[in-house]
């Protein structure tokens, strides 16, 4: 395996840890059994990893030829459910382990489109796509709308960091390098934005609010 190879496996696994940590929460925040929970693990950790795969030819995907991304999420489900107490001491738990395995995903995802011979435009998504990938199927079993798409700068943070590390291929930089500056703006955004509330312009009145509004008009009028 070559030394970029081994950077991408290693941010690869990093990333499937934390963000089958934030599963494993979530499923316990709900109430779920040991097997929902090691589902849901599996699920966040891995999903954004195999569209990714599927996506750029990578087939079969890392995550289903490799036991090593098996292992890891379940470890991660395990720790969660017997140590929950321990990792619930984190200030809002699950958006910080969020936040770190959308960086490491996000970058680790651009680096494999790259290598896959992908433009710099088309890397740059699909290292975000791998970030918001299994975050959004989490939510998505938990029957809740994705974070991608009510969260502050979720999908914004992964982007920017992909794109570091597309400019740093560009510049010739080495991965370790725009791979670690990436993965540091993406979850410094995230931060910021969980921190100060920082987010993209929403819609002022809902569709269903508005036609509320109109149909107490009307009847003000009869």
């Amino acid at each position: 395996m070559s030394a970029i190879g081994g950077f991408v496996f290693a941010f690869d696994l990093a990333g499937t840890f934390v963000f089958a940590i934030s599963g494993a929460v979530a499923a316990v925040n709900r109430r779920l059994d040991l097997f929902g929970i090691l589902v849901l693990a599996f699920v966040a950790g891995n999903f954004g990893g195999i569209t990714r795969d599927l996506l750029i030819g990578a087939v079969p995907p890392a995550a289903l030829t490799s036991e090593r991304y098996l292992l890891v999420s379940v470890l991660a489900g395990l720790v969660t459910f017997f140590r929950y107490a321990g990792v619930n001491r984190l200030r809002t738990p699950v958006l910080l382990f969020d936040a770190a395995g959308l960086a490491l995903f996000a970058v680790s995802g651009a680096q494999k489109a790259l290598d896959f011979g992908l433009s710099p435009v088309m890397a740059a998504l699909l290292g975000m796509l791998t970030g918001i990938g299994g975050g959004m199927m989490r939510d998505t079993l938990l029957a809740e709308v994705p974070q991608v798409l009510r969260s502050e700068l979720y999908a914004i943070a992964a982007l920017a960091g992909a794109a570091i590390v597309v400019l740093g291929d560009l510049a010739g930089l080495p991965y370790g390098v725009s791979a670690s500056f990436g993965a540091a703006l993406c979850f410094g955004l995230r931060f910021l934005a969980i921190r100060y509330g920082l987010r993209l312009p929403a819609a002022r009145l809902s569709a269903q609010r508005r036609a509320e509004s109109d149909a107490a008009g009307e009847d003000g009028r009869g």
